[in-house]
């Protein structure tokens, strides 16, 4: 939107602003003057090629303060930090982050709690576990209060999760006929030479 005209609209909580009467950016209306909210989502692109600045990024202490960050983030990213180094498991969390983009916040957080169980400290894991959450609330949503169904704490793994939403293949069976006449053809052609050789 730079350059860009726009209108906002201003709320007792929120500030809204629109282009051309389509909504483009909800905000927290901030009472105290001068004051500033950064939205870490803003900054995860440069975050993530400069890892190093993201530990202590303003942006990450309001979102932490503001409950967004969570303590379940905080335990997953350790365990990446352990796991690949403090460069590489800080870009894993930002690309966890990232997926905030596409994904509801309570299956992100369920994706990471389970993530973090089964010790699958990548990006990819947290985004199948969140995808399952997902699918799975309709029926947790179902499930009587106080049951004692336990959540596994295993990761499927992309390539069985992808494997299991194929259709079905009706292609048949390959066969390995026309391989067999050659190796005939190739037997028959070496004893004719040994022959020849022996003669």
């Amino acid at each position: 939107m730079i350059g860009k005209r726009v209108r906002v609209v201003l709320h007792a909580s929120h500030l809204v602003v629109y282009e051309n009467n389509v909504e483009v950016a909800r905000h927290e209306r901030l009472i105290a003057k001068a004051s500033c909210r950064l939205d870490l989502d803003h900054y995860l692109e440069a975050l993530i090629r400069k890892p190093g600045a993201f530990p202590g990024a303003t942006a990450l202490e309001q979102a932490r303060s503001a409950g967004k960050f969570t303590p379940v983030h905080d335990a997953w990213w350790d365990q990446a930090k352990k796991v690949h180094g403090e460069r590489d498991g800080t870009r894993a969390l930002i690309e966890v982050l990232l997926l905030g983009r596409h994904l509801a916040h309570e299956h992100l957080v369920a994706g990471l709690a389970t993530a973090l169980r089964a010790g699958a400290l990548t990006a990819d894991a947290v985004a199948l576990e969140a995808r399952k959450a997902a699918e799975d609330e309709p029926a947790a949503i179902d499930r009587a209060p106080g049951s004692s169904a336990q959540t596994a704490a295993s990761v499927t793994s992309l390539h069985e999760w992808r494997l299991a939403h194929l259709p079905p293949d009706t292609r048949p069976l390959p066969s390995v006929t026309p391989y067999d006449q050659l190796l005939r053809r190739r037997r028959a052609s070496d004893s004719e030479h040994r022959e020849g050789e022996a003669q």
